[in-house]
């Protein structure tokens, strides 16, 4: 019994380890480290310190501090409870444009109707395959979205279905991705028959590849003899089941979207060729999401388009027309905004209007001077503009807006990267009219000259010229109105008709 109170034996098979053989292996593990180079126990406290910042799960400044409401309030509106999470790599980004990019989801999910409880970033060498964080980074945000009573997580990047399934069993709540985020805005603001077709066709093309299937026994019919006359028992399979029925109808939604879509393209053909039968320039307006796209419109135009501070407020083209200093229309076209990873089925399935980009004689780039990262803002809507074909020829007017909310460092500080913007502000009208008269100068000339003596009858017709034409000189005299101006090819011809031989 004595000898049982002094050795406590652990067995691996034939081997035996007691108590005082670890004490004995301890006292020479610090034996050895006395004789360690000096400086040996501070490189290896940083080297841990490292290691533990690097694994830990850090939150967002800024997310999930909520205004105080009364309790009244909060039953009254129960807004669904998010919680936001990334990865970053220091191969890909840093951690100043990660953070930002969490920012950014935060302001998506917020339009979309959610209130941010947290937001949290790991950094990492790439995404888990299997839960995307790792698991035991996944206990803890379940752990996080417990304390916080959260509805949902939101993981800013594009998850893959195994990935969402196993960061749903482990954190018990459902989780979205960005792109789902972006789709549920979309459809929220879609107002018109064909902006709403565009949405649904994104929606089913992003679920398609996402159903959860249940096995057989959600099957709708029996194989039976189907399998084979000659198959034999054990091979007559479940027939067709739940999961690929579903896919069936998906496909035949999605086809029956891309044919009223298409069948869609003769009406905005139309008004493009009512538009470009009168020889009116149009000005395409482009720009990240809640850059003041439709402010900087309305102050150009006159205009009463929906202003909206939040993220994809205007999802369908609104076409407003305006006038040169000497009484030349033309006309201006506001367009859905941009972000930064704008998923393929939305880029896709909003091909159609992005055509009056493509269609435009001038194109204005809105930026928000105010955002902490103008530049990156600017380098996403480029990289959508290259796939839209024939934007490259096309001349570009960078502009930043916002300018009553940029301070005078921020303002040197835009002008010495791009020389050749323009700052204004939609909101108190500062540079507005130097960028009009910039979009002016760059709208095109007619081509045709003409230099006729119109009757005095044919009045509508030389206001047709002063508003779609380049008028140079107009005369009245007795035998009629002398008109010399630059119109194009439809409208010389009818003032030649008009004319007095």
């Amino acid at each position: 019994m004595s000898e049982h109170n002094q050795y406590t034996d652990i067995d691996h098979g034939s081997s035996s380890i007691t108590s005082q053989g670890v004490l004995s292996a301890q006292s020479d593990v610090l034996l050895d480290t006395t004789q360690q180079p000096s400086g040996w126990h501070e490189d290896a406290n940083q080297e841990w310190e490292e290691r533990e910042a690097r694994n830990e799960l850090k939150h967002v400044a800024g997310l999930g501090e909520l205004e105080d409401v009364t309790e009244v309030e909060y039953r009254k509106v129960r807004l669904e409870r998010v919680v936001l999470v990334g990865v970053w790599s220091s191969a890909v980004t840093t951690q100043t444009k990660a953070e930002e990019s969490l920012r950014e989801l935060a302001a998506l999910a917020e339009t979309a109707g959610a209130v941010v409880c947290d937001g949290l970033l790991q950094h990492r060498l790439k995404p888990d395959a299997a839960t995307y964080v790792g698991s035991g980074k996944a206990r803890e945000i379940a752990d996080i979205v417990a304390r916080e009573e959260a509805d949902t997580i939101i993981v800013d990047d594009d998850l893959a279905p195994s990935q969402r399934r196993a960061l749903e069993d482990a954190a018990k709540v459902k989780v979205v991705d960005r792109t789902a985020v972006i789709l549920d805005i979309f459809a929220q603001h879609a107002t018109s028959r064909e902006g709403k077709a565009q949405v649904e066709l994104a929606q089913l093309e992003y679920m398609l590849p996402r159903l959860r299937g249940w096995g057989g026994s959600l099957s709708r019919q029996a194989g039976g003899r189907a399998a084979g006359a000659d198959a034999g028992i054990g091979s007559r399979g479940p027939g067709e089941t739940k999961i690929e029925m579903d896919r069936r109808v998906i496909r035949t939604r999605i086809a029956r979207l891309r044919r009223q879509i298409r069948d869609m393209a003769p009406a905005r053909e139309i008004k493009r060729g009512s538009r470009r039968r009168y020889g009116l320039p149009t000005v395409a307006v482009v720009g990240y999401t809640n850059a003041g796209k439709s402010s900087l419109t309305n102050r150009l135009t006159g205009s009463t388009e929906l202003v909206e501070n939040a993220l994809f407020a205007t999802l369908d083209t609104a076409v407003r027309r305006a006038k040169t200093h000497d009484g030349r229309l033309y006309a201006y076209v506001d367009t859905v905004g941009f972000v930064r990873r704008l998923p393929t089925q939305l880029v896709e399935a909003f091909k159609s209007t992005l055509e009056e980009v493509a269609e435009s004689d001038v194109i204005v780039h809105v930026v928000d001077g105010s955002h902490p990262d103008p530049f990156s803002q600017i380098d996403a809507v480029n990289a959508v503009l290259a796939d839209i074909e024939g934007t490259a020829s096309i001349p570009r007017i960078v502009v930043f807006n916002k300018a009553d909310q940029v301070d005078a460092v921020t303002r040197e500080r835009l002008m010495a990267l791009q020389p050749d913007a323009y700052i204004v502000s939609a909101y108190s009208g500062e540079g507005v009219d130097g960028l009009r008269a910039a979009v002016e100068a760059l709208l095109p000339v007619p081509h045709v000259h003409v230099n006729a003596v119109l009757p005095y009858s044919a009045g509508s017709l030389l206001s047709r010229v002063r508003e779609y034409g380049k008028v140079g000189k107009v005369e009245y005299r007795d035998d009629g109105v002398l008109l010399e101006a630059d119109v194009d090819s439809h409208l010389a011809a009818r003032v030649i008709d008009a004319s007095i031989d």
